[in-house]
């Protein structure tokens, strides 16, 4: 009876061992890795985390995100190992001075990711550095899952499939925002899914235009046109002139006009506000008022990029417009036969030449000014874009986007996926 006893006591020992371990294991953080640089995708990481912070709660799950990023980021949550909002650059000699501080972040994000091995990682846009991060996960740590959420265009504009390869190498799942995109990457043997673009969850936190003209003081009548020229160094020397040339040539037109830009980040500051005098432009600069600025406007011309549809869901014509070292252009047509059939994604959506666009040396100011004019002061043609949003909206998902997306992300972890 004493062995008997004993036995009994030493089978409850065990089975308590083994359900306070398995409590441990089912009760400690899951700790999730987010890459990503430039101001938008600190934007698309900041509206990611609450998304998977919400579906973990749904599975009784903790979890514990960091990453690379910005004040977006953190201000979601997130622990940020380097800020990567300010080295983001698009060209070969742009690229230069962010050279070392890219290597250096990069440096210690891999250190970090030896020394704390993470659960997942999920990759956002930036093609160069989450590449080589993924490349370095594929080499040192293979058992961790790899989820590439907002892949680069480089799948529009690469004229190969070298780039297409090199994403589809480091991707368990890639996560569409685009249709077009999503056939793209499973036509190269990388497992995709279209989630819809996050931009449809974002646009309901924006007023409506007749609040965001209350908040600025906008009359009515007053004609307002966003200016949007810049969130990376390189768009300030490139970009920056030659809209503003182009404002002033409307304002010689329309002189009522008034314009609005949207501090991106406080370091454009000082360039901006000196642009503005130089070209003699009635014209407000304001910090932390894009929202209200996007749903102002009459009109927006601005850089291409993810405001291109920002401005689109706001039903706000636009004239899109990008620019690059005369050099780097030359180089990328010369010798890598570089072509795209849209560069805004406005129009990538649907692959539909929806919004004007104005590719290097097509964008002059003559050029900004006349299209902008035409789409002030022709009704048929402003008539047109808005009816050509309405019919690209349908590509772009409905709302719960974030939602879509935390459930695959944390689908990799393990359990079942929870209705957003």
């Amino acid at each position: 009876m004493k062995n008997k006893a004993i036995a009994a006591e030493e089978q409850r020992r065990i089975l308590n061992s083994t359900l306070n371990t398995q409590h441990s294991t089912l009760s400690s953080p899951r700790r999730i890795f987010i890459s990503t640089g430039e101001v938008s995708g600190d934007l698309q990481g900041a509206m990611l985390i609450p998304a998977l912070q919400r579906q973990a709660a749904a599975r009784g799950w903790e979890l514990e995100i960091g990453g690379l990023g910005g004040d977006r980021m953190v201000a979601a949550g997130a622990k940020i190992l380097g800020h990567t909002t300010a080295i983001g650059s698009i060209g070969l000699l742009e690229a230069l001075p962010y050279i070392l501080p890219t290597f250096q972040i990069q440096r210690q994000a891999r250190q970090y990711l030896r020394q704390y091995p993470p659960d997942l990682v999920v990759l956002i846009d930036y093609m160069g550095g989450n590449v080589r991060i993924g490349n370095f996960l594929r080499r040192q740590l293979p058992q961790v899952p790899i989820v590439y959420y907002i892949a680069p265009q480089a799948w529009v504009w690469s004229p190969g499939p070298k780039s297409a390869m090199e994403i589809g190498h480091v991707t368990d799942l890639l996560l569409a925002i685009f249709p077009e995109e999503a056939r793209y990457f499973e036509a190269r043997q990388t497992k995709s899914i279209w989630v819809g673009h996050p931009l449809v969850d974002r646009m309901v936190e924006f007023p409506s235009r007749e609040q965001a003209r209350t908040k600025l003081e906008i009359e009515p009548e007053q004609i307002a046109i966003a200016l949007l020229p810049a969130s990376r160094p390189q768009e300030v020397k490139y970009l920056l002139p030659v809209i503003f040339q182009g404002a002033r040539a409307i304002q010689e037109q329309m002189p009522a006009a008034h314009f609005w830009i949207p501090l991106s980040l406080e370091k454009y500051r000082q360039p901006i506000e000196a642009a503005i005098a130089t070209y003699g432009l009635r014209a407000t600069l304001a910090s932390d008022r894009t929202p209200e600025i996007l749903a102002a406007a009459d009109l927006a011309i601005g850089k291409s990029g993810t405001v291109n549809l920002e401005l689109a869901l706001l039903d706000v014509p636009q004239v899109a417009i990008y620019r690059v070292h005369p050099l780097t252009y030359w180089v990328a047509r010369t010798f890598f036969n570089f072509s795209i059939p849209f560069m805004s994604p406005a129009n990538l959506v649907s692959m539909q030449p929806i919004v004007p666009e104005l590719l290097q040396e097509r964008a002059t100011p003559e050029n900004i000014a006349r299209e902008a004019l035409e789409l002030l002061q022709n009704p048929e043609r402003r008539s047109q874009i808005l009816e050509q949003y309405k019919e690209m909206r349908s590509s772009l998902g409905a709302i719960g986007v974030c939602d879509r997306a935390a459930q695959e992300i944390l689908q990799m972890l393990g359990g079942n996926a929870i209705e957003a």
